[in-house]
């Protein structure tokens, strides 16, 4: 029991999926081929391979790299909240969300630890910045590239789409560090607000660069031609498998094999209820018009997330643009409405900040921040999408 709690406790998702998909077969009984048809094994095979291609990077140390040597640019603390925002925004577009947050806010919170100064403000906004800079890309997180494929965008719909979020959230981004790191009234440019440069000499990485990085970066264009029907993604499922078999068979290990359950767990769970007239009545009456289709992407992310969200409403209405949108918006909120929140939340609690009456605030100021930026953001793209 104690074992089943610690799983629960460490993948809610996966286990509120598996749990779904065991009830509803066991209840609805579904053939067996159904079940087998609701899996979307080209979205899994891409998801897979690009999390192994990326966690390859990251053994390389790419993204420390460019941070560090970005960072001896910085002179003041509105320059760091700038860089590292910015930076988490827009590598996040092609590493996903996640592996964004997973890599700046560790480097964020030893900054800001041998500075001396509080980095809950940052980590928050970088939350924020790592969740909307993700919605740009179809490879920006799970929720895009299974929606992409799903409904079959072109790389121009696409785009499209997504500018109606990147543009207005990088602006709000950008005023949110203007307020933030504003300087109270009297001070001078050699107040607090001015760093230490030598610190950040201090951020030193370096990359390892041999005949693996090539195949790495191959087999990454590769992941993206894919993404965009431009290969079979069998062929590129194969080629994956033998490179990091030939480079570093131990990636294959760090690989979130949970996210692709939880996806096979929603993907059955949502196929069997499809046969459940009055559950798909209900369904189609939330998703009737586009602005339903909208506000209820919005509010079912803020309870079961944007993946689960994205994998449920899909199968249930043809407003695909309009579902991409609301999944994506949904993901400001509550803590829940995005795993990679949870992520980042996760690292700052283990931090020493955490531990005094400063850090002991990130739930109220991760949720104001959110649920701000959620109305705002949400009205703008709601309102471009009108005209």
């Amino acid at each position: 029991m104690n074992k089943l709690i610690s799983f629960i406790k460490r993948e809610p998702v996966l286990f509120a999926a598996v749990l779904l998909a065991v009830v509803s077969v066991v209840i609805i009984r579904p053939a067996p081929s159904l079940c087998v048809q609701a899996i979307d094994f080209r979205t899994l095979a891409i998801l897979f391979s690009l999390m192994i291609v990326i966690k390859a990077f990251q053994s390389q140390n790419f993204l420390n790299v460019i941070a560090a040597r970005l960072l001896r640019l910085c002179k003041t603390q509105r320059s760091l909240y700038f860089l590292m925002t910015l930076l988490v925004f827009f590598s996040s577009m092609f590493v996903t969300n996640d592996v964004a947050l997973l890599t700046f806010v560790p480097i964020t919170i030893l900054i800001f630890t041998r500075i001396g100064l509080p980095c809950l403000k940052l980590v928050v906004l970088e939350t924020l910045a790592a969740n909307l800079g993700s919605c740009i890309t179809p490879m920006g997180n799970p929720q895009n590239l299974y929606l992409f494929s799903y409904y079959g965008f072109s790389a121009g719909e696409f785009f499209a789409l997504t500018a109606r979020i990147a543009v207005p959230s990088l602006f709000i981004l950008c005023v949110m560090i203007l307020f933030i790191t504003r300087r109270p009234h009297g001070e001078s440019d050699t107040g607090k607000g001015t760093l230490d440069h030598n610190i950040l000499q201090t951020q030193v990485s370096f990359i390892t660069f041999d005949f693996r990085t090539i195949l790495y970066i191959a087999d990454f264009i590769l992941c993206l031609l894919t993404v965009f029907h431009f290969v079979n993604y069998l062929i590129m499922l194969g080629v994956t498998v033998v490179v990091m078999l030939i480079c570093n068979f131990r990636l294959f290990k760090k690989v979130d094999y949970s996210l692709l359950l939880t996806f096979v767990g929603f993907f059955i769970f949502t196929k069997t209820l499809s046969t459940v007239p009055a559950f798909c009545n209900f369904i189609n009456s939330m998703l009737s018009s586009p602005i339903k289709t909208y506000i209820t992407g919005i509010l079912t992310s803020q309870v079961i997330s944007n993946v689960p969200a994205a994998l449920l409403l899909s199968g249930f209405t043809q407003n695909g643009g309009i579902l991409l949108l609301g999944v994506n918006v949904g993901g400001l909120g509550t803590l829940i409405a995005s795993m990679a929140s949870v992520i980042s939340f996760k690292i700052y609690n283990s931090s020493e900040e955490a531990q005094t009456p400063q850090g002991k605030k990130y739930f109220g100021v991760f949720t104001l921040y959110n649920v701000v930026l959620l109305v705002i953001l949400g009205i703008v793209v709601l309102c471009s999408n009108m005209l």
